[in-house]
């Protein structure tokens, strides 16, 4: 089963709480058990799984990345959004979360963020949910 997720980010750099979007995504198909596949197709944002009870933890990953890797940095290619290919590259596109009693198999502090790195913008996000 397929699913599509549109959202509309706000900001150059964001991190945004999607699970309950897929969790309702997983819902909808309902996949007892299985894995969905959650897939960022685009070369300047990306998906990772991190803790949700404190805004403060995706506050600081922000701050961290952005440091780390700043947006001006004599960078070659011409577009001026180097830095974002370089976050999605380091952060990666896929997810994989085993769907156990119709519910996502997180951790008790785990959520799954979409990162926006060239924002804002509308992005899409694709779930492939396989039964079994």
């Amino acid at each position: 089963m397929f699913e599509k997720i549109s959202l509309k980010t706000n900001d150059r750099v964001e991190f945004v709480d999607i699970t309950s979007k897929i969790q309702n995504a997983v819902k909808k198909t309902g996949v007892d058990s299985g894995l969905v596949m959650i897939h960022i197709p685009h070369t300047t944002a990306a998906v990772t799984i991190n803790e949700n009870a404190d805004p403060d933890v995706a506050a600081d990953i922000k701050k961290e990345v952005n440091k780390i890797i700043p947006f001006d940095d004599n960078y070659a290619h011409l577009e001026g959004n180097s830095a974002a290919h370089i976050k999605s590259s380091l952060f990666g596109v896929d997810q994989t979360v085993i769907i156990k009693n119709k519910k996502l198999l997180l951790g008790t502090w785990q959520g799954i963020y979409f990162c926006e790195f060239d924002g804002p913008r509308s992005r899409n996000i694709y779930l492939k949910i396989i039964e079994g």
